[in-house]
């Protein structure tokens, strides 16, 4: 199953942070927010708004979409057009089963693996 958006977003977060050789303290004093939040966020305990993400995306030096992508705020875009991310789609679909969303999702997985 595709892990959740929030973890993702948290260890995409800590990655982002380490690249620019940040400590967890220094992105939180860049960012305005406290270091304990910050921490819950990357550890995927807590999902945070889209203010935060842009106070992140500052302190990082990157891009505010990038992060909206990653929390499931925005649909990725390739030549303007959106990409859904079809494993929400699926798990977001109440007439699937959990063991239908699985196997959808593990088939997916196989076509677009490297």
């Amino acid at each position: 199953m595709s892990p959740n958006p929030v973890t993702d977003l948290g260890g995409y977060l800590k990655e982002q942070r380490e690249q620019a050789e940040l400590s967890l303290r220094q992105l939180a004093e860049r960012s305005g927010i406290s270091n304990p939040y910050l921490s819950q966020i990357e550890r995927g305990l807590k999902k945070p708004s889209a203010e935060i993400l842009q106070a992140l995306a500052k302190g990082l030096r990157i891009s505010a979409e990038q992060l909206y992508v990653r929390a499931g705020i925005l649909d990725a875009t390739v030549d303007g057009e959106i990409v859904p991310d079809t494993r929400r789609v699926i798990n977001a679909d109440p007439l699937l089963t959990a063991k239908q969303r699985k196997v959808l999702i593990d088939l997916y997985d196989s076509y677009i693996e490297d």
